[in-house]
């Protein structure tokens, strides 16, 4: 690399541009739009893992402040949890299921009976109480999501972000999970924010969406009606160009 490239001046990508943007609580989000849209760094953005260079983010109208101390944010990771995308990776292979599941309890002080809460939770799940002995490899992609998801919920947050999380699995797996995935938001009357690709699971589990573009939002409302009847060109491409995967009909 010649030496004067040390010299360049350094140049910014605005990955987030006035995006203005209140969730209901109880409701369920969809966020779309292509890669680098600005998806994943507004989930950071919500979940304190980032911080915006310029306006605020609120948590049920507390500000939000992912610079300040760990220990100041402790009341937002309590009432947040988030699944990721890929279940393998999620999971740390040295710990059992049990401790997976627990850790946010010890984490975050929440005083319960861990193991009773442990086996309740993996029961909610779909999986059996007695697999918390058991280690991530032992598991299939459903069930390994299945255990993150036990993670995600088992402090009972208030708010549960899926960051792309049905799309390592297959179309029998995902609907499964997203059938999960409305079981307990109807259950426990979770707020839920979903990234995907998958218009289906979006248009199946989501009241809400909003269309990412570029670091903004270029389209927001009720899902059917964003999803059905787009009105910015941009949406209607890329409504055209996505795959639809209808969860009823694995």
């Amino acid at each position: 690399m010649p030496k004067q490239a040390l010299f360049e001046r350094t140049t910014y990508t605005t990955a987030l541009d006035d995006a203005d943007l209140d969730v209901r609580t109880g409701s369920a989000l969809g966020i779309i739009g292509e890669s680098g849209s600005g998806k994943s760094t507004l989930v950071r953005l919500l979940l304190a893992l980032d911080s915006p260079t310029a306006g605020t983010v609120q948590f049920d109208g507390r500000p939000v402040d992912a610079a300040a101390k760990a220990q100041s944010l402790h009341w937002l990771r309590r009432e947040t949890g988030i699944v990721f995308q890929d279940p393998y990776a999620s999971l740390d292979p040295r710990m059992s299921v049990g401790r997976i599941v627990a850790e946010p309890l010890w984490a975050l002080g929440v005083d319960v009976d861990r193991r009773a809460r442990v086996r309740e939770v993996l029961e909610e799940v779909g999986l059996e109480p007695d697999m918390a002995d058991r280690f991530p490899h032992e598991f299939s992609g459903g069930q390994r999501q299945r255990i993150a998801i036990a993670r995600a919920v088992v402090h009972r947050p208030q708010l549960l972000v899926g960051d792309e999380p049905l799309s390592a699995l297959d179309v029998t797996v995902r609907a499964q999970i997203l059938e999960l995935l409305s079981e307990l938001r109807v259950r426990d009357g979770l707020t839920l924010i979903l990234v995907s690709h998958d218009i289906g699971v979006v248009q199946s589990l989501c009241d809400e969406v909003v269309v990412m573009k570029d670091g903004r939002i270029v389209e927001e409302g009720p899902t059917e009606k964003v999803l059905l009847q787009p009105q910015v060109a941009y949406t209607r491409r890329l409504l055209a160009s996505i795959p639809v995967i209808d969860p009823g009909s694995a």
